[in-house]
């Protein structure tokens, strides 16, 4: 080694590291420590290489739930006025939707109870395991919601009944969101996470798509009586035959690399892994959790009032043909996914933070513009109104599943991002469309949403201006995930270079 090469030794670690996090991020070890390899430089063996075939049934096995989970709650918001005539029917139109939005806000209710069992468990005994049983309660709540008798045959118990199924589904999603993202993350190259989670929530579009789109095929094509008595039903007993496809996707899964390194850690050390790490992550990563649940706020806000209460309010509040309200939103939805990959991949190639702040200013200003345009009654006054604000909500639905797990290392990532988003989405996004309602019934203020999610806006963008930027860089606790050997050569070789304090022959010649 030249004299030059051992003056330069002392900041080996950190310059190796800091080549495989860009903008000058140091890299973590496998449990968050120190980078690993000789003398705390980086070897080849230290680097993830992710296989493309497994990454592929990863993505879309993680995506099917998802798509599942939210062509249930999309065909009961799109079907709220049917279910609450045949659940709530002595009572008048708005105490129906009361009533059926209540349900709907029970099961998140209870979502944080879910992901407290459900994620230090995946934390525990492995991300794979968790997310099969989620799947089987997912299908079976939402195909038992398709047998309930109506009220007219058994009374009371038809919403008991109701309330019960909702409330399996509640405590089986829980668990999904924060494995599926968790399992996705841990699965992606550092490099291309953003647009590979995105594919995540092009899983939940496709399900609100499926789910909006039987519904407005019943509603064309069956007379009110048919649906009440009998249509209603189809769209939950089809939650059967999806989750046995999906359990079947999830079972021939693998564990996550950074999951088994972590079990490969345990065991070498002679050491039982943790059994909860609830205490940790309300002590030592509290400005996480936080973080994460203001950022899950703002996304699920306006996620849910868009995806979910819209139809509603076109058709209940402005007088929109049943229909028509739905056609509008199923093209929102169709524009959402042809745009969500490509903001995914903008994340990876600008960052996380511009992306979402770019959401969270968009609805602080359009909201009200977008509304108006939307009140106004005119075709396409509601087309563009509710396409801008769908196409600001794909900055959040590109991003998010990316940088939500990043927040946390990987020993408590399962269980942090359960608790985080659960109790967020329980508290904000689940009772969006109730708490909207009941705000217009009680203040007769048709722009409500505008100003809610408005709020929402201005709390996201505090939390996109506090979080660390994560685009690019390994998962906290992880080591450096590619997705050839080629560029995991090419990633050891820079790291090597910058240790050595050779920047390469343009950087020389400056």
């Amino acid at each position: 080694m030249s004299p030059a090469s051992s003056s330069a030794e002392p900041s080996t670690r950190s310059a190796a590291a800091g080549a495989a996090a860009p903008v000058g991020r140091p890299a973590h070890g496998p449990a968050g420590g120190p980078p690993p390899g000789p003398a705390g430089g980086l070897a080849v063996g230290d680097v993830t290489v992710v296989e493309p075939g497994m990454l592929r049934r990863a993505v879309s096995a993680a995506a099917l739930g998802n798509a599942m989970e939210w062509f249930d709650f999309g065909v009961y918001s799109y079907l709220a006025v049917t279910l609450g005539k045949v659940f709530f029917p002595t009572a008048d139109g708005t105490t129906q939707l009361l009533a059926t939005f209540g349900t709907f806000a029970a099961a998140f209710l209870i979502r944080p109870l879910g992901g407290l069992v459900f994620g230090p468990l995946g934390d525990r005994i492995g991300r794979q395991k968790v997310l099969a049983a989620t799947m089987i309660m997912m299908a079976a709540g939402t195909f038992a919601i398709g047998l309930i008798p109506s009220y007219a045959t058994i009374g009371v118990w038809a919403p008991v009944l109701l309330l019960f199924a909702r409330m399996v589904q509640g405590f089986s999603t829980g668990g999904e969101y924060g494995g599926a993202t968790t399992f996705i993350a841990e699965y992606a190259p550092d490099r291309r996470r953003g647009f590979l989670g995105s594919w995540l929530e092009f899983g939940t579009l496709v399900g609100y798509v499926a789910g909006a789109g039987l519904v407005t095929l019943m509603t064309a094509a069956l007379d009110e009586g048919s649906l009440l008595s009998w249509g209603w039903r189809l769209p939950f007993l089809i939650a059967g035959p999806l989750g046995l496809i999906g359990l079947y996707l999830r079972m021939r899964l693998e564990e996550t690399p950074a999951f088994r390194r972590l079990q490969d850690e345990a065991e070498s050390a002679e050491r039982q892994r943790p059994k909860s790490g609830l205490r940790e992550l309300v002590t030592t990563h509290r400005r996480a959790l936080l973080l994460c649940m203001a950022l899950v706020l703002v996304y699920n806000v306006t996620d849910y009032m868009l995806l979910s209460y819209l139809p509603t309010y076109l058709t209940a509040e402005l007088a929109f043909d049943a229909t028509h309200g739905l056609l509008v939103i199923i093209a929102a939805m169709v524009l959402m996914m042809a745009v969500n990959g490509p903001v995914g991949h903008l994340s990876d190639r600008i960052g996380r933070r511009p992306v979402l702040m770019a959401g969270c200013l968009g609805f602080l200003l359009l909201s009200v513009p977008a509304l108006l345009l939307i009140r106004d009654g005119e075709q396409w006054g509601v087309l563009v109104g509710v396409g801008a604000l769908c196409l600001l909500l794909t900055c959040f639905t590109g991003t998010m599943p990316a940088a939500l797990p990043a927040l946390f290392p990987t020993h408590i990532r399962y269980g942090a991002m359960s608790v985080g988003f659960n109790v967020s989405v329980s508290l904000f996004g689940g009772t969006t469309p109730l708490v909207v309602t009941s705000l217009i019934d009680a203040t007769g203020n048709r722009m409500t949403p505008a100003y809610y999610m408005m709020a929402a806006a201005v709390v996201g963008a505090v939390a996109v201006r506090l979080m660390p930027e994560s685009a690019g860089r390994p998962l906290p606790g992880s080591p450096p995930a590619v997705a050839s050997p080629k560029e995991a050569r090419e990633l050891v070789a820079t790291a090597r270079r910058r240790a050595a304090g050779v920047r390469g022959a343009p950087a020389v010649a400056r």
